[in-house]
């Protein structure tokens, strides 16, 4: 995990959640039920937040201990992948099952965030 990938992970993925949402807006309302336009839209939510996320975390790099900067990068971009990613394919696919695998996603997510402070606290110069 370097500061380069995580920015071009971040942009990239801020662009297509902007698409997502505006696909949700637009293109889902009438394809799908009201309740999994919500789920698309937490996915969208999730999915900006978290890229946003990642371009944070590169920012921050030069002054996080270099380890758990790593390890926020990685779990953040994973739990971002498996939470609005399943969320995206049970609305497309209708298959409830996936959302089991959603949560798995959000604890990534939260370590993510944990890990952050992880490497703060080691800094070396903040």
């Amino acid at each position: 995990m370097t500061p380069r990938f995580l920015i071009l992970c971040g942009a990239l993925l801020l662009a297509l959640g902007v698409a997502a949402g505006a696909f949700g807006a637009h293109g889902l309302r009438q394809l799908v039920a009201p309740d999994l336009l919500d789920v698309w839209r937490t996915a969208a939510h999730y999915q900006l937040i978290h890229g946003a996320g990642l371009l944070l975390v590169a920012a921050l790099w030069p002054r996080l201990a270099p380890t758990p900067a790593a390890w926020a990068g990685g779990l953040m971009l994973a739990g971002l992948l498996i939470f609005s990613g399943s969320l995206y394919a049970l609305v497309l696919t209708g298959t409830r099952a996936l959302g089991a695998i959603t949560p798995v996603g959000g604890l990534l997510m939260i370590l993510s965030w944990l890990a952050l402070a992880w490497a703060a606290s080691r800094a070396p110069r903040l």
